[in-house]
């Protein structure tokens, strides 16, 4: 179920909560790819982490989650809903990646994430999860095809700006 445009990123909440405390890297990125045409689609379990900072995080988190939730549509992004379906798709993908040790079991949501942007047909999670950017393309692109959905790459803004220079 494509959501998005040709040209989307999906952006993970670490992403934006380096937004919120206004990193260079994370505003360059933003810029860059926005005056590209790119748009930039925040997925549900994204959304719902960064729920969670803001009643449950600590002091500093709570404020980042904040700002990030209350800046999302200035920063020209668009969170996007899934059916219940695509949902336990997501949770079922995210279960075999920790079956095959490809994330740890404290991030489950990592998986679901990756699942959630490959359903809306976003090719690329931009991330700074050192979990994410540590899985081998070689061992997630099978993840991917097991579950008979489109592969999602994870890549940093910094790598992702140094691309585009």
């Amino acid at each position: 179920m494509a959501v998005g445009p040709k040209k989307s990123l999906a952006l993970d909440a670490n992403v934006l909560l380096d937004l919120a405390e206004e990193r260079d890297f994370a505003h360059e990125f933003r810029e860059a790819f926005a005056r590209r045409g790119y748009s930039f689609l925040i997925p549900p379990t994204v959304i719902a982490e960064l729920d969670l900072l803001a009643t449950l995080g600590r002091a500093r988190q709570r404020r980042l989650a904040d700002i990030s939730l209350g800046r999302i549509t200035r920063w020209g992004c668009q969170p996007f809903t899934l059916s219940s379906t695509d949902l336990a798709i997501a949770a079922r993908f995210a279960a075999r990646l920790l079956d095959l040790r490809l994330i740890p079991e404290t991030e489950l949501n990592d998986g679901k994430i990756l699942a959630q942007a490959s359903l809306a047909g976003v090719p690329l999670l931009v991330t700074s999860d050192k979990h994410l950017l540590d899985i081998g393309e070689d061992a997630l692109l099978p993840a991917f095809n097991e579950a008979d959905l489109p592969p999602v790459h994870p890549a940093h803004p910094k790598r992702l700006m140094s691309a585009v220079r």
